[in-house]
Parts: C-alpha cells; structure tokens; sequence
C-alpha cells in the first residue's frame, strides 16, 4: 500500500494486514464448516481419504473460525484501537509486524497439522506442542505490544475497549499455558499433564473460557469502540461498562464444570459450574443492553446503515446466546440438551450471530478508512445490505435446524417403552436428524455467500482510486453517560 496512507502518528500498516486476513480465514474456515455440515448430509463427501475425513476437519474449521477468523479481526481491532484512543503509535512496529507473522504462521501450521491427524485431541487447543510453544511467543509478543503502547499513552484515561482486549490477552494466556502443559514424547505427539478428571475439568476450563475471554471479552472490546463510533452516539453507560466488565471476568472463570454434568466429576463441581453460569446471565446483558441501548435517539440510522445493522444483530444475537447458555447450564435441561445437535445450535448463535457478525461490522468500518476511501465508505453500500440479509439468513436457518435436530434427539434417546426398554434405536434417531443437516448445510452456504460478497466489496475497495491522503484524524470517543 502506498506510503501516502500511512499515518504520520499512528501504525496503520499492521492493521490493514489483519484486516485483510479476517475475510481470507473467514472464507477459508467457513468453506470447511460448509463442507462438513454437508457431509453430515452426504457422507460420501468424505471421498474415503482420512485428510477429509469428519473427525480431522471438523478440529480445522474450529481453529480457522475461531483463531484465525476471529483472532485477526481481533488483533485487528486490538491494534486500531489502542493507538487511537491512548493518541500514541504502537511502541514497536517490528514486534507488531512480528506478531501478523507469527499468527499467520500458526494457522499455517494448524491447516497442515489437523488434516494429517496431528493433534492433542483437546477441544480449541487441538494442536500438538511446538505449535503451542510458537502461540506463547507470538501472544506475549502481542501483550507487550498492547500493553506498552497504553503505557506509554498521551492521555490519562483507558477506555474501557482497552480493558477488553486487556482481559482477552491476560487471559487467554493464563488458559493456554496451564492447559497445554504436556510431555512431549516425539516431534508430533505429547500427552496431557494431566489425567482422567482433572484433565477433563481443565479442558472445560480452558474450553469454556476460551469462549469466555477470546469469544466474549474481547469481542465485547470490538463492540465498545465500534457502536459508539458507526452511530456517532457516546456509549450509553460508562458506569455499567465498568461493573459489568468486572463482573464478567469474575464469574465467567468458575463456569467450565457446566460440561461435565452427570461425568465423574465431583457432583459439587458441577453444581458450582451451574450456579455460576446462571449468575453470569446478569453481566452478559449488562454488555449487551449497554450496546444497544447506545443508539438511544439514534435509532433511524438503522434504515440506512447496513454497518450499524450488522453490529446491533450481533447484540441482539449476544444476548439471545448468553441467555440460552445458562439455562443450558441447568442439569435437568442439559440431561435433554447434551450431546445433541441443539448444543451446536447455540454455539454457532454465539460464533456466526455475535463472533462472525460483530466482526464483519467491524472490518466494514475499519477497511475504507485504512485504505484511504475519500468518503470513509466501502466500495458499495448495497453490497454490504446483501450481506447483512445472506449473513442473517444464514444464521437462522443455521441454529433454527439444529435447535429441532437436538430437542428432537434428546426426546427419542430418553423415550423408553413401558418395560424400560428404549423406544428408539440411536439410528433412528439419526435417520431422523436428516431434515436438519439438508437446511443446517443451506443454511452455512447461505452465510458463507455473504462472506465472498464481503471479499468482492472488500476488493473493489482496496483496489479503488479514490482515496485521501490518511484516514481520518483520531477523536476521543465521548465516554457517555453515568
């Protein structure tokens, strides 16, 4: 990119590069989900070769969708924002530049490792321990980069984006490091430090919490800089932002035995998990009705701001996934609920709803300035409306199907005839899922034609020739009302 783009003050070089890498992983992860779920539907789409197989790709999608999807679109906003609202450059470019490289490396590894079957078997932390070594390096290299450039900002105040992105990387690695302890015993094999419950329970500790920290904390980070800013509104409570950062971090550490109900662990493990994961439905919704509630007198915007649109739906998905992440929690629903395709239902409202949706909107504000568009607008308006209506569409048809798969399936595997025998064959119960998987399969493509709208828009505006100078001048956000 043309030097006449870089900022005099600010390092916009490292952002653009995680911006353009959002929408590349984000096809890349989303093209292997759509492949999966459609052999769910048509298991010969599997073509009999183990690198396609169910049980290699599905660990793929995860890492593509979550770490590198995700993980670029927050790096990328963790870079943008800390620069503009601490009014400092990054305190090392070569370091900043470091970590583009190194996590694009990771994910490298992880799509060549995970299809030839090279993996911990752990859930989201698949991938086997020099692969784990090399993600230490690169996240503390992130944390200096983050948190030096707050040291060394201009202003007093930390917006409380900052404190997000701060929770994300603090504790992100606090989970990664103690859950990926292992004894190597070859270059592409190692067993878990620990064993039988105890390396359950720190599964579903790092599992949970990676949901907790990397999906929730610092998405939250993406949507309290970019709500405020594409709805040119102060955010509507900066005191609620506050309590319910807080208390989000503090209950969300204590939920991970909800995954382990009716397992060997201790039964007081569990229900701590359960009360807990209840609780944590009060600073869920602070987030969320905090965000909402910052287009207060704003609200017409959403006729005409396809952005916008994308960023609220991600709220209003947010919510409807912490609500039914609770009451998931609760053993007598997770008797019916676990083990069923309604669990996947939920975690794709939260990963394709929240995650995916927040993100795009994101990227939607961010990529026409960081390439310099003279109106601040991507290429094509009515292109990103498509992609917001594919993208919603999508997603409904998405975990609408999975919702009646699983209570469907949690019925049929509990109904018993009236001598205790099950009235049900666990085939039957698959032959009855079929329904499900034809729409969950549509209803992935249907998001993922969104996605390689997005990229078009995406290209068309990085390739244009209108553009300024540099992006627009940074401006404290209004930290809105008490």
């Amino acid at each position: 990119m043309s030097s006449a783009l870089d900022h005099p003050e600010y390092n916009y070089s490292v952002v653009r590069q995680f911006a353009i890498m959002t929408v590349v992983w984000g096809i890349v992860g989303m093209t292997v989900g759509v492949l999966i779920a459609a052999q769910l539907a048509w298991p010969a789409l599997n073509f009999d070769l183990p690198w396609l197989s169910y049980g290699r790709l599905r660990p793929l999608h995860t890492n593509a969708v979550i770490f590198a999807f995700g993980g670029c679109a927050l790096m990328a906003s963790a870079f943008y924002v800390v620069q503009r609202t601490c009014r400092v450059r990054l305190i090392s470019d070569g370091l900043a530049a470091f970590v583009f490289w190194g996590w694009q490396l990771v994910i490298v590894l992880a799509a060549v490792t995970l299809p030839l079957g090279i993996t911990s078997a752990k859930e989201y932390a698949e991938l086997e321990w020099p692969i784990d070594i090399l993600i230490t390096v690169v996240w503390v290299a992130f944390a200096v980069v983050f948190f030096g450039t707050i040291a060394k900002r201009t202003i007093n105040h930390i917006y409380v984006a900052n404190w997000f992105f701060g929770a994300l990387i603090i504790g992100v690695a606090v989970l990664h490091i103690f859950n990926s302890l292992a004894l190597p015993v070859s270059l592409t094999k190692s067993y878990s430090v620990y064993a039988g419950s105890m390396d359950a329970m720190m599964q579903w500790w790092y599992g949970h919490n990676a949901v907790g920290f990397f999906l929730t904390a610092g998405f939250l980070g993406i949507m309290y800089y970019f709500v405020p800013k594409q709805a040119d509104r102060p955010v509507y409570s900066y005191r609620l932002s506050i309590v319910h950062f807080w208390a989000l971090i503090a209950i969300y550490v204590w939920a991970g035995p909800h995954h382990l109900h009716y397992s060997s662990l201790p039964d007081w493990a569990q229900s701590l998990g359960m009360v807990m994961s209840l609780v944590l439905l009060a600073p869920s919704w602070g987030g969320m009705i905090n965000g909402i509630m910052t287009l207060s007198g704003a609200w017409d915007k959403l006729r005409t701001d396809p952005i916008l649109k994308f960023l609220i739906v991600s709220l209003s998905f947010y919510g409807m996934s912490t609500f039914e992440g609770p009451m998931m929690s609760i053993k007598t629903v997770n008797a019916l609920s676990h083990n069923t395709d309604w669990t996947v239902g939920h975690v794709h409202s939260g990963a394709l709803g929240w995650v995916a949706m927040v993100s795009i909107g994101a990227m939607y504000h961010l990529i026409p300035l960081l390439f310099g568009r003279k109106q601040g607008e991507m290429y094509s308006v009515r292109l990103i409306n498509l992609h917001f209506w594919l993208a919603t569409l999508g997603t409904v048809l998405y975990i609408a199907s999975m919702w009646v798969n699983g209570l469907m399936q949690g019925l049929m595997w509990r109904a018993t005839n009236a001598d205790g025998t099950l009235t049900y064959s666990f085939i039957e119960s698959v032959e009855a899922s079929y329904p499900g998987y034809y729409i969950r399969a549509l209803g992935g493509s249907i998001f993922l034609a969104g996605m390689l709208v997005m990229a078009y828009n995406v290209w068309r505006t990085t390739t244009g020739t209108e553009t300024r100078t540099e992006p627009a001048p940074a401006t404290p956000l209004a930290v809105g009302r008490a």
